[in-house]
C-alpha cells in the first residue's frame, strides 16, 4: 500500500519501501517473492545489503547458478567512495598536508570506513555461505569465489578468503591441507603472513609439535610484533615446556597490547597459579571474570585459588555460583561436600556428596564417603547398597565384599552375612580375614562347617608363614655381607611392614577438576583393608586363632537412656533441714 502511494519520481523512497517488502517476505519464508523485489532494487540502484540478501534467498531456494550471478552482482556494487590515494600526504605541499591531518579521521572518513568494513563483511559471509554448495567440494567453491574477488575492486579480500578456506579445512579435521594452504602465505604481505603464521602456530600446537609451533609463532611475531594472538601462541609453547616465567612475559605483553585479550588473561592466570603466586593469579582471573560473566572455567579457578588461600567462606560462595551455572558437575558438588564436612556440617556435606553420586555414581571416593556416613549414623543396612556398587566397580578388591558382609552382620542379618562370606571365600579362597569371619559366625550360629573353615584357616596361615619366610630369606640373600640371623629377621619384618602399608593404603583417584582428600574424610576414614593393615602374627599350628578386626571399625557404644536412681537424688537433700519459711501454709 505504501509503495502504491509513493510517486515514481521519489525513487529513493520507493527503493527503501521495496527493501522492507523484501525483508517481510524473507521473514515469512517466501523467498521467491523476496527475490522479485531484491532483483528490481539490484537492477535500479544496487546496494551491498540488498546484494547479500539476494544471495541468501537464492541459497535458501538452492539455485546454484543464480547464487553465482548474485555474488558477481554483489562484487560490482559501487560504494561511491573517493580514492584512498587522496589521503596520501605530499612532500612539497605543507598546506595540503595540514588539511589531510584534519580530515583523515573526521566523522565523514569514519563513515566511509564503516561502509567499507560492512561491504567486506557481507562479501566474506556470502562466500562462506555459497562455497560448500556451488561446487562438488567446498574447496572448489572457495576457489571460484576467490577468483571472482581477485577481479573485483575488493582484491584485498582474496587473501582473507584463502585463510577462511584453510580454517574450513581445520573444521573438517583435514590438518594437512590446512597447513599446506596456510604455508602459501609465508611470502605475502605483512598482515596476511602474520595471520597465516599465527594459525599455523596454533595448528602445530594442537598436534603437539612444539618445535614447528615455536617456529611459526616466531614468524608471526616477526611479521607483526603487535599481534596479540602471535604472542599468546609463543607463550603457549613456553607454557607447554614448563617455562612458566618466560610464558608469563609474553602473556603480559599481549595484555599490554590488547587489554581485553581473554586468552592472554586466562593463560596468565594459569602461569601465575603454577608459579605459586596465588594473589596475582586471583587478580588476573578476577579481571577476566569482569569481561566473561558466568564463565564456568574462570569461576572455578577463582574458587580454587580462594580455597588454596584458606578463605573458605569466599571459596564456598564462588563454588555455589559455579553450581548455579553447571548444576550437574559432580566434581564441584563433591568439593562443596568436602568443605562442609571439614566444617562439621554433616547434613549439608551428605547432601552435596549424594548429589555428586547421583550425577556420577561410579566415583569410588564418593561411594566410600556415603557408606562411611551411614555406618557412622548406625544405618548399616543403607550402607550396603553403596558398598555393593563399589564391589561391582572394583570386583577384584576384597575389601568391598568384606564391607558388605560386615554391614549385613551389624544390621542383624546373619544368614545373609554368612552367604556373603561364603561367596567371598569362593572368590578369594586364600583371604585369611574372610576365613576368620566364617569361623566366628559359624561358631556363633552353631554350624558344623566351623571346623572345616578352621582347617582352611590353618592352611592359609601356614601358606602365609611360608611366603613370609621366602621373602625374609630373599632379603637376606640380597643383603651385603653375612648379617646375623636377628638382623635378617629385622630387615625382613621391615620389608613386610612396608609392603602391608603399601597395599593397605589404597590409591584414590581424583575427580575431573582434581578434588583433594579432606581432613574431614580422614577423620571418618574406615579400615577398608580389614586386618591386613595391622602386623599379623601366625598362630600356633595346633590352635586356630579366629580373632578378627571388623573392617567397619569398632562398633559405637549405644547411648544409655535409663533414668537415674531416685535414691541418689534423695540423698542430696537427706541431711538438710527445711526451714519453716519453706513449708506450705
Amino acid at each position: 500500500m505504501a509503495l502504491d502511494q509513493v510517486p515514481n519520481h521519489h525513487r529513493q523512497m520507493r527503493l527503501k519501501v521495496m527493501q522492507n517488502i523484501a525483508a517481510a517476505f524473507i521473514k515469512q519464508g517466501q523467498y521467491t517473492d523476496a527475490v522479485t523485489s531484491l532483483e528490481h532494487i539490484m537492477n535500479d540502484c544496487p546496494t551491498i545489503t540488498t546484494g547479500f540478501n539476494l544471495v541468501t534467498c537464492y541459497y535458501a531456494i538452492n539455485d546454484k547458478e543464480r547464487m553465482k550471478q548474485a555474488f558477481q552482482k554483489l562484487l560490482t556494487t559501487d560504494l561511491k567512495q573517493e580514492d584512498e590515494d587522496k589521503y596520501i600526504p605530499h612532500n612539497d605541499d605543507k598546506q595540503h598536508n595540514l588539511i589531510l591531518e584534519v580530515i583523515k579521521n573526521d566523522s565523514l572518513r569514519q563513515l566511509d570506513r564503516e561502509k567499507r568494513a560492512e561491504a567486506e563483511r557481507c562479501i566474506k559471509s556470502a562466500a562462506k555461505l555459497i562455497s560448500p554448495v556451488i561446487d562438488s567440494s567446498f574447496a572448489g567453491g572457495y576457489d571460484w569465489c576467490i577468483e571472482q574477488v581477485r577481479t573485483s575492486p575488493y582484491v584485498d579480500l582474496s587473501h582473507d578468503l584463502e585463510i577462511d578456506k584453510a580454517i574450513m579445512y581445520l573444521k573438517k579435521k583435514d590438518f594437512g591441507m590446512a597447513a599446506e594452504a596456510l604455508k602459501s602465505f609465508e611470502k605475502k604481505d605483512t598482515k596476511v603472513a602474520s595471520t597465516a603464521a599465527t594459525n599455523l602456530a596454533f595448528l602445530y600446537y594442537l598436534e603437539k609439535d612444539l618445535s614447528q609451533a615455536d617456529k611459526y609463532a616466531e614468524l608471526a611475531m616477526a611479521a607483526d610484533r603487535y599481534n596479540p594472538s602471535a604472542l599468546v601462541n609463543k607463550g603457549n609453547v613456553l607454557f607447554a615446556k614448563s617455562e612458566y616465567e618466560k610464558a608469563l612475559h609474553f602473556y603480559k605483553e599481549a595484555v599490554n597490547i590488547e587489554s581485553s585479550c581473554v586468552e592472554a588473561l586466562f593463560n596468565m592466570g594459569l602461569s601465575l597459579k603454577r608459579l605459586g603466586r596465588l594473589e596475582n593469579a586471583y587478580d588476573s582471573f578476577y579481571k577476566l571474570h569482569a569481561i566473561l560473566k558466568n564463565n564456568a572455567e574462570v569461576i572455578y579457578h577463582i574458587a580454587d585459588i580462594q580455597e588454596q588461600l584458606e578463605d573458605t567462606s569466599q571459596a564456598q560462595e564462588w563454588y555455589m555460583q559455579l553450581v548455579g551455572i553447571v548444576p550437574t558437575d559432580p566434581s564441584i558438588l563433591a568439593r562443596l561436600g568436602e568443605m562442609h564436612d571439614n566444617e562439621g556440617d554433616k547434613s549439608l556435606a551428605f547432601q552435596y556428596h549424594y548429589d555428586s553420586y547421583r550425577y556420577f555414581p561410579s566415583n569410588i571416593e564418593i561411594i566410600e564417603w556415603l557408606g562411611a556416613y551411614y555406618i557412622e549414623s548406625q544405618f548399616c543396612e543403607k550402607a550396603v547398597s553403596y558398598f555393593e556398587r563399589a564391589s561391582i566397580i572394583q570386583p577384584n578388591h576384597v575389601k568391598w565384599h568384606l564391607m558388605v558382609a560386615s554391614c549385613h552382620r551389624r544390621s542383624g542379618n546373619y544368614q545373609q552375612a554368612l552367604e556373603t562370606y561364603k561367596f567371598i571365600h569362593k572368590k578369594f579362597p586364600d583371604n585369611i580375614e574372610c576365613l576368620k569371619f566364617l569361623v566366628k559366625i559359624c561358631s556363633d550360629l552353631g554350624l558344623k562347617e566351623a571346623q572345616d573353615y578352621a582347617n582352611k584357616l590353618k592352611k592359609a596361615e601356614k601358606a602365609k608363614e611360608l611366603k613370609e619366610q621366602r621373602v625374609t630369606s630373599g632379603t637376606r640373600r640380597l643383603g651385603s655381607g653375612a648379617p646375623s640371623r636377628n638382623s635378617s629377621a629385622g630387615s625382613g619384618g621391615a620389608t613386610l611392614g612396608a609392603d602391608r602399608m603399601g597395599s593397605g593404603t589404597g590409591s584414590r583417584k581424583s575427580s575431573s577438576i582434581g578434588a583433594r582428600s579432606s581432613a574431614g574424610r580422614n577423620r571418618r576414614a574406615i579400615n577398608l583393608e580389614g586386618a591386613d593393615d595391622k602386623p599379623y602374627q601366625v598362630s600356633n599350628p595346633k590352635t586356630v586363632d579366629s580373632s578378627y578386626a571388623d573392617p567397619l571399625g569398632p562398633q559405637m557404644e549405644r547411648p544409655k537412656t535409663a533414668a537415674k536412681r531416685r535414691d541418689d537424688a534423695a540423698d542430696d537433700f537427706a541431711d538438710e533441714e527445711l526451714d519453716d519459711d519453706l513449708l506450705p501454709d
